[in-house]
Parts: C-alpha cells; sequence; structure tokens
C-alpha cells in the first residue's frame, strides 16, 4: 500500500504533514543536512575555510536517517556527464534502498556562469551579462544551463549573485550583475526565469550586503545603514522572489553594523518571508552556520550555532552537516530548542522535495537522464550559440578616437602583445570548471572547444601577418619580456595589447572569491608593459580581459582604442576577435564605472551630490575614465523628439516618456537607450542620477525607431525619514541618453498629491517598448 505521503493525487500539504507525523527527531534533521561526497578527498580549496571543516565521513553513517541535500556531485572532480549521472542515480538508489523513508536527497551545483561541471559550456561571466543589457538573452542562457543540470539528474542551482557592486576592489565583482540595483535586479530575474523555466531551483545570493565588506576584503564586515541597505542592497532579491520565482535564498557570510545574515531573524524571517513571502528555502552558504562559532564567535557550540540559524530562518546546512546533526538534537532534547522550530524548516524542505517529485512512489532517478549507455551533451550547438551571442552583446567599446577599430582590411601586420591574449582561460570566471576544478587536476584538458584570442584573430584575419609576444604573466613581477614586445609592437602596423586577469580562488587569481585587491591598478606589471608600447609610437588597441574594472584613466587619449570584455567565456575568443576586425559591431554597456586613477574606492555612479567632485570641500575627484552605461559603436546614434504623456502625474500615477532614437551610420548598429531619473528636493539627499529603465534598439543603417518608457511614480520611491518608503510630490528631472554622463534629452515630470507610502506589492519594473 502507497504511504499517503507517497502519493501525488493527495494535496501536497497533506503529503507533508502525513510524512513529517512519521518522523523521528534524527530524520528530521536529517532532512536539514547535506554531505558532499568525495570532499575529504579533494586536492585544494574550492570554498572557504574547506581545510578546516572537511571531515573524512562514511556515506552510509551519514545518511542512515535520510539527507536533505548532495552537495556537487559533479563539480568536485572531473567526470564524464553520463557517468556522473549514472553515480549520482546510484547515490540515489541507496537512500531510496537503505534508509527507513526511502527520500531521495536534492542535488545541488553551482552554475553561475554555466552548469559547473566536465565538459559543460562555459557562458560569460555574470559582470558580461549585465553588460549586454539584454535581459531576455540572460533568461535563454539560463534555461539552456538548466536543461543541462536537469539532464544528469541535478535539482538546484547555487546562482544567481544578486550583490549590488559597492566597491571594485571585492575579488567577486566578476560574480555580480553590476553597480546599479534595477540593473542587478532585471538581470538577475531573468536568469531566475530562466533557471526555474527548466525545473531547477534557483538560489539567490549572498543575501544580503556581502558586496560591501569594508575594504572590500571577503567575509568583512559591513559598515552600512537600513537605508542604503533597503534602497540599493535589498531590491533585486526582492524583485527575483516576487517577479522572478525564486525558490531559494543563501545567506551571506558577512555581519552587517555587526548582526550576522545567518543569525538574523529579521532579515531571514522579517523581511524575506513576512515582507516579502517567501515560501521556499534558505540555504547556509558553505559553512557559514559553524563561522557563527568559529569567525564571528556568537555561538559556544556548534549546537549553539545551529539553533541560532534555524531560529533565525535557514532552512538546510550546506555543504555538509556539523551543526545540523546531533549537537543540534541535544538541544531540542533538552527543550533548548523548540521542536516546532525543526518542523518549520523541515515542511519547507519536503514541499521542495514534493514539488520535485522526489517524494513521488514511483519516483526513479534514472528518470532524470541517467540510463545505462546514455550518452550526455552538455555542451551542444544551440548553448554555444547563445554563449556566443551574449559574449558579442557584453563587449564594450570605451574608447575610439582616432577609429583605428574595426581593423583596416588591409593591415599586413599586427603585433599581438600581453598576458591574456594566448591564454583560453584567460576568458573564464572563477565558477567556470577549468578555473574552479581543474587547478587541481593536472592532466585534464578543458574539456570543450575553446580558441584564445590569438588563435580567434589568426582565424579572423587570415592576410594580416600577426606576431605575438606575451610581455609578462598577469600576475608575477616579471619583466623579461618586455624588449620582445616593444620589439614586435615597433614591427607592426597596429599592436593590440591584451592585459587583464586571471580568475582564481583565495588568492591563487586576481579576480575572484578571495581575491580582492588593494587598487585597481592592472595586476603585476601590466601597466608598466602598456606603457612600454606606448611609447613605441604604434597605434595601440588596448584590450581588456578582466573580472573587475581597473583604472584606466592614464590610457585614456592616448590608446589608440580602448575594449573591455568582462570574461566572456569560451566563445569569447571568436567576439573579442570580431569586435575587432568589425564583423561584430560592439553594443556593450558599462554596468561598472570604469576607474580614472587606481585609488579612492569605493565610488560607484549611484551617489548624493557629495559623493562626487566637490570642488573647494575636498581635493579627491572621484569622476571616472568612462562612466557607468557607456559603450561606443562602430556607427552613430542621434536621439530626438522627446514626448511626455503628461508633465504632471498623481503620486500613485504613471507617466509615458518617449523619444526616437535614429542609426546615424552605415551599419546596422543596436543603442541601449537608457532612461534615468533625479529628484532634485527631497526629503533626504538622492542620488544626482539613477538608472530607472532600459531597452536594446536594434536599427539598421538609417533607420529610426520611437522607444517608449511607461514610467510609474512607485519607480522613484526611497526610504524616508522613518525608513518607510515613500513616493513624494515634487519635481523629478527625466533623462533620456546613451550613458549616465552622455544624456541626450530632458525633460521634467511634477509629481502630485499626497506623500504615499508603498509596500511590497509597488512597482518594480518601468515597461520599454519599441514602435
Amino acid at each position: 500500500m502507497t504511504a499517503p505521503w507517497a502519493d501525488p493525487a493527495c494535496p501536497r500539504d497533506d503529503r507533508i504533514e502525513a510524512l513529517l507525523a512519521e518522523m523521528t527527531l534524527e530524520e528530521k534533521l536529517a532532512q536539514l543536512g547535506s554531505v558532499w561526497p568525495g570532499l575529504e578527498n579533494i586536492s585544494g580549496d574550492v570554498a572557504p575555510m574547506q581545510d578546516v571543516f572537511a571531515r573524512q565521513k562514511d556515506f552510509p553513517q551519514a545518511s542512515k536517517d535520510g539527507l536533505g541535500h548532495l552537495t556537487r556531485p559533479f563539480g568536485t572532480r572531473p567526470v564524464e556527464p553520463a557517468e556522473g549521472a549514472r553515480r549520482l542515480a546510484a547515490v540515489q538508489r541507496e537512500l531510496m534502498d537503505t534508509t527507513r523513508l526511502g527520500i531521495p536527497a536534492i542535488a545541488h551545483e553551482e552554475c553561475l556562469t554555466g552548469f559547473t561541471a566536465y565538459r559543460a559550456t562555459v557562458f560569460p561571466t555574470a559582470l558580461a551579462w549585465a553588460a549586454a543589457f539584454d535581459p531576455g538573452l540572460v533568461e535563454r542562457m539560463a534555461h539552456a544551463i538548466g536543461t543541462g543540470m536537469r539532464q544528469v539528474g541535478v535539482h538546484q542551482g547555487l546562482s544567481p549573485v544578486l550583490d549590488v557592486v559597492r566597491d571594485y576592489r571585492w575579488g567577486r565583482v566578476e560574480e555580480t550583475l553590476g553597480e546599479d540595483p534595477y540593473l542587478v535586479a532585471m538581470t538577475g530575474t531573468a536568469y531566475v526565469r530562466g533557471l526555474e523555466s527548466a525545473g531547477i531551483i534557483a538560489t539567490l545570493k549572498h543575501f544580503a550586503g556581502y558586496s560591501a565588506s569594508r575594504g572590500a576584503r571577503n567575509h568583512a564586515p559591513v559598515s552600512m545603514g537600513p537605508r542604503e541597505f533597503a534602497d540599493v542592497i535589498l531590491p533585486p532579491f526582492e524583485m527575483a522572489v516576487r517577479d522572478g520565482g525564486a525558490r531559494s535564498v543563501m545567506n551571506s557570510y558577512a555581519d552587517v553594523d555587526g548582526v550576522p545574515a545567518g543569525a538574523d531573524a529579521s532579515l531571514l524571517t522579517g523581511v524575506l518571508r513576512e515582507d516579502w513571502g517567501f515560501e521556499g528555502t534558505v540555504v547556509s552558504d558553505y559553512w557559514s552556520i559553524a563561522f557563527l562559532r568559529t569567525m564571528h564567535r556568537i555561538a559556544a557550540t556548534d549546537g549553539e550555532a545551529g539553533a541560532r540559524a534555524l531560529a533565525a530562518g535557514i532552512d538546510v546546512e550546506l555543504p555538509d552537516t556539523l551543526c545540523y546533526s546531533e549537537p543540534l538534537a541535544e538541544l531540542v532534547r533538552d527543550s533548548t530548542v523548540p521542536e516546532d522550530l525543526v518542523d518549520r524548516a523541515v515542511r519547507r524542505v519536503l514541499r521542495q522535495k514534493a514539488d520535485l517529485g522526489l517524494l513521488d512512489a514511483d519516483y526513479s532517478p534514472d528518470s532524470a537522464g541517467s540510463t545505462h549507455g546514455a550518452t550526455v551533451d552538455l555542451d551542444p550547438p544551440a548553448h554555444r550559440a547563445v554563449a556566443r551571442e551574449l559574449a558579442e552583446q557584453s563587449i564594450v567599446l570605451l574608447d575610439n578616437p582616432d577609429r583605428v577599430l574595426p581593423l583596416a582590411a588591409d593591415t599586413v601586420s599586427l603585433a599581438l602583445v600581453g598576458p591574456c591574449a594566448d591564454d583560453a582561460n584567460a576568458f573564464f570566471g572563477c565558477y567556470s570548471f577549468p578555473n574552479h576544478v581543474l587547478p587541481h587536476h593536472p592532466g585534464h584538458d578543458n574539456g570543450i572547444a575553446v580558441c584564445s584570442l590569438r588563435e580567434a584573430l589568426v582565424s579572423e584575419l587570415p592576410g594580416t601577418r600577426i606576431g605575438y609576444e606575451q610581455g609578462c604573466p598577469v600576475k608575477d613581477v616579471d619583466r623579461g619580456g618586455f624588449d620582445a614586445a616593444v620589439a614586435a609592437a615597433r614591427r607592426a602596423e597596429v599592436c593590440v595589447a591584451v592585459v587583464g586577469d586571471r580568475a582564481g580562488l583565495f588568492g591563487m587569481g586576481t579576480s575572484g572569491e578571495g581575491c580582492d585587491v588593494e587598487d585597481l591598478a592592472l595586476p603585476g606589471v601590466q601597466d608598466e608593459l602598456v606603457e612600454a608600447l606606448l611609447a613605441t609610437g604604434t597605434p595601440v588597441v588596448l584590450v581588456v580581459v578582466s573580472g573587475r574594472p581597473y583604472a584606466l584613466g592614464r590610457y585614456a587619449g592616448r590608446a589608440a582604442a580602448v575594449v573591455q570584455s568582462f570574461f566572456p567565456g569560451e566563445e569569447g575568443g571568436s567576439a573579442l576577435a570580431g569586435v575587432l576586425s568589425g564583423r561584430v559591431t560592439p553594443s556593450g554597456k558599462l554596468p561598472v564605472q570604469i576607474p580614472r586613477t587606481p585609488g579612492g574606492q569605493p565610488a560607484t555612479y549611484l551617489h548624493a551630490p557629495l559623493g562626487g567632485n566637490s570642488e573647494g570641500v575636498s581635493n579627491l575627484d572621484p569622476t571616472p575614465a568612462y562612466p557607468f552605461g557607456h559603450g561606443l559603436s562602430y556607427t552613430g546614434f542621434a536621439y530626438e523628439d522627446l514626448s511626455l504623456s503628461s508633465t504632471q502625474a498623481p503620486t500613485d500615477g504613471s507617466v509615458e516618456i518617449s523619444c526616437l532614437v535614429r542609426n546615424t551610420g552605415e551599419r546596422p548598429g543596436t543603442e541601449v537607450v537608457q532612461l534615468y531619473t533625479a529628484d532634485p528636493v527631497a526629503q533626504l539627499p538622492r542620488p544626482v542620477t539613477q538608472l530607472t529603465g532600459f531597452v536594446r534598439v536594434p536599427l539598421a543603417a538609417g533607420e529610426q525607431r520611437r522607444v517608449t518608457f511607461r514610467l510609474h511614480a512607485d519607480r522613484l520611491a526611497y526610504s524616508g525619514p522613518d525608513l518607510r518608503r515613500i513616493v513624494e510630490p515634487g519635481e523629478i528631472t527625466l533623462m533620456v541618453g546613451a550613458s549616465s554622463d552622455d544624456i541626450r534629452l530632458r525633460g521634467t515630470l511634477q509629481l502630485t498629491g499626497p506623500v504615499r507610502t508603498v509596500g511590497h506589492q509597488r512597482v518594480l519594473h518601468t515597461e520599454a517598448t519599441i514602435g
């Protein structure tokens, strides 16, 4: 006879209550825990403090009462996809056959730049998605990622990262979607929709404030007031929960104003569940519950750490159970911790398992694509096509004063110089499988077809003689290659200098988790190399392939052209070669500013008047070399005929703002039209300009189209003096342009009526249409 909880015909909540009533305390806690099979055998750290917390575990013993999550069955070491699927299915069958209740585990994996698995497509990094300003394309990419994960039996993906950049020196900038909360929200929500549409649980991280750590040091405390937290940090998470349908959230490691997120009930329960209505699971970032004892020192034992996290609202401990096991069970047995808190978390986990079909009597792990003899392609042509499209759209042309780009078709000789010029792995982020896992497994190739920029240019420019010199390494102080690089530049008509980062983990790279920097000079001696190349007199095209923005002010007006590419993924070589040759017309825009000088951080475009250049007040000028939203093209765009449906709107109303955008050049191109707003007189200082809407507009040569934004007054809300979110009457400046600093059209809107308080149901999105 089928148990009531295993019958999919029964209402889900009835099934959960029947199963919960059947469970012992040990079986309940098991559903809140996880096991990382093979963790003790991993060479090198792929998670913080792994060397401290990794423990030898016997899987049958660790899972004897059941198991909530299986950690990274594909992202721990290289395994052929089909073989990995079969192994995962075998583990699930073991759980079903050897535990009393026979409940399978949720298998989770990283998936930031694609499914972090051997032979899976490596898409551009998240900062590159944001540079494309194309949420629809990001949604397609995430759906592709999810289909691959689902094919091999994975249920949950630990992405996207919705941390808003506050300091470019932070190592994890590459994982973010930039410095504007609306751009982060729109792009991140699109990713969530795509992943969830493939049946994979999306996990929002890191909730919340992680990116604003002091000194940009990973895990460092966050000094931030509640108003900035509410208006800058939280909106992307709110949109992804409400409009994206995200089913999981991961807590931040950091403390905000002294309160660690992992023990903050006002955040994990108050804001997330009571205010926003979130019904999914909260999973701990790896070992963050144990960190409450070891790093934050707010618990004396693992059990106390578990109790604090559970009470705050963390449902599942990842990646390995330390605190949600016997240490917590003892506190429940002696009534220190109410068992109701355990039941609350177990219900949430079991609901997700029911939704995934894991509780159904007829569930079979083999149905997830793991049948014997099956072949699994995690890098099919369709996925590569999306990766190529996104890479091409994400490349930003920063400067082209001499019109050296695109390279002339009759270019005879070209010098290709720099540490990123002939290294395909320079295109990958720190959570890509080649840079995240393979460094600990020498002898394996990348598992995917990928070419360096050198290889791509040889194919792209068959009639051009290309001389290559590395010049210097990415990170090490080694000038031994300077002379050869300079000589190559002098012999060539044009020199392409390719500089930037190599992604890694915990100091093993120049960008990535635990790879924070003191300033924003290019790593190692790369700035010296670029200066030596400029001194030759040969026109230098500077190409920066990086995970963060570096200070490029010294090269403005001196380099013949400047191109920025944020880790563009496996199709990055072809995409960059296409931009340099002119086969691809650049259309990317900056999701982060490019600083003018290496110091003076942190400073982003989203600031009140005194956050910018304040002559007569401070001698430090934070004006960037290239502003937020900036990006040039090989054609030109004119903005004309600004029109407002009304010059007045009530504080609960809306207005349509439209203009004509025309391609003034002789080749097709795409412009990202950006709507900014400012509140000149408010109860509190407001940003001098803030992105309020955007849309990509493809235009044939000479074509013009009308772009219309529908702006609701809710989009102008902010946290007032008493921290209630308000829309207030008064004058609003409307600005339409090509960047935050390149405003082509201006108008004024008068909001009328009373001050209005708005909440979670407010309008979060500015609709944009193209006529």
